[in-house]
């Protein structure tokens, strides 16, 4: 997950939770039926603002290929 889906989660999430304080909620059904909205609501600013929906982003790289990248830089600098 790179940071573009990370941040467009963690607002999803901290926007559902406060609305969960905000409105009463009565039982899970309902909970979920709130998480559903304010994750479309998301979706759609994103949308509307032209920025990549999070299903078209590129994967992130995995953590050895990760490590690989950053050790070859390192490395690179060392010789220069």
């Amino acid at each position: 997950m790179g940071s573009e889906e990370m941040a467009a989660n963690l607002f999803r999430a901290t926007q559902t939770d406060a609305k969960l304080r905000r409105d009463p909620v009565e039982d899970e059904n309902q909970a979920n039926i709130l998480h559903y909205y304010v994750g479309q609501k998301v979706r759609k600013t994103i949308d509307e603002l032209g920025g990549t929906m999070p299903e078209e982003l590129p994967t992130a790289d995995g953590i050895g290929k990760a490590k690989k990248r950053i050790k070859g830089k390192a490395e690179k600098k060392e010789l220069e």
